[in-house]
């Protein structure tokens, strides 16, 4: 008896074609398509981004100046621009002012202030919570250059509001206190993103689980232990890696204390415009900011392990 073959499954066939087909590319465009799309992107990154690293990190490796022979021939020196910075005591001494100035104002202080500000406003309505986050966003969306005046005006020694309100003389706060300055100053004017940022995530805690743990006896602080931090640790751990990483890179004390007392606020990003621009050492300050975009790397990738671990 002859076999009888049964015709193949036309339309079967056709799915799952179109189903590999949208599995490689949901929207249908094809990847030439696709690609022309995103290509201007890419262009961008690659022309504002990617060039300038690559150059910089060229610059580190050479002895290249502003001034002088170098600057018009400079010579490849390999990593001695990276071992002078690192026996180099004012490179330490920036590296460990960063730290203090991204733990005090950023983690501590942003992190700190936003989210006590977002706590005490989130049931509250009406004209004060307006005004309350009306004048944390005004500090933040200020320029770096108006904001920076207001707070030399108001720490001067000669003539200073604060020395005014206080009655304390001609007291040099930003002489005798320019870390702890920036910290506040930093403080201050970033907060509204955490606030912000915070408000939002609170926003998205059931009441009714705070109503439980209300009847249930649990403490202000329990509530928040027990169920506001663990419903909103994803925002805390993003909103801890964009400020660190913000603060990091922030050239704003620099129009506070100029990096002074004798380096006493001198935070890595005003160490590399010194050296550099200032210095006329642009091999030695490409070499630093290379060495600050690795630390920034370590401190996202820990960031990201550390949020994707909580999930």
């Amino acid at each position: 008896m002859a076999q009888v073959t049964s015709p193949p499954d036309l339309a079967g066939e056709a799915t799952d074609s179109t189903a590999r087909r949208y599995s490689v590319d949901a929207a249908g465009l094809g990847r030439w398509r696709a690609g022309a799309f995103v290509a201007p992107a890419l262009l961008l990154i690659a022309v504002f981004l990617v060039f300038p690293a690559l150059w910089v990190l060229y610059l580190g490796l050479t002895d290249y100046r502003l001034t002088g022979v170098a600057a018009a021939d400079p010579k490849v020196v390999g990593l001695d621009n990276f071992l002078s910075a690192i026996g180099n005591p004012s490179f330490w001494n920036s590296t460990w002012l960063t730290v203090q100035f991204v733990l005090g104002s950023a983690v501590i202080g942003q992190v700190g202030l936003g989210f006590t500000i977002a706590w005490l406003l989130r049931d509250r309505r009406g004209p004060l919570r307006r005004i309350v986050e009306g004048l944390v966003i005004l500090a933040w969306i200020l320029p770096s250059a108006v904001v920076s005046f207001l707070w030399v005006a108001l720490l001067d020694a000669d003539g200073g509001t604060l020395n005014a309100l206080l009655a304390t003389g001609d007291y040099a706060w930003l002489l005798e206190h320019p870390m702890l300055s920036i910290v506040i100053f930093n403080t201050w004017r970033g907060t509204a993103f955490s606030m912000m940022l915070y408000g939002a995530a609170l926003g998205n805690v059931p009441p009714s689980h705070l109503e439980s743990a209300r009847l249930a006896g649990a403490s202000g602080w329990q509530q928040l232990r027990d169920v506001v931090f663990p419903h909103i640790k994803g925002h805390i751990l993003t909103n801890l890696l964009l400020i660190s990483l913000w603060t990091f890179n922030d050239f704003t004390p620099f129009m506070i204390t100029a990096g002074g007392p004798e380096g006493k606020s001198e935070v890595l990003a005003v160490h590399v415009y010194k050296v550099a621009l200032q210095g006329g050492q642009l091999g030695y300050g490409a070499a630093v900011s290379t060495a600050i975009l690795l630390i920034n790397l370590v401190v996202a990738v820990f960031y990201l392990r550390l949020l994707r671990s909580k999930k």
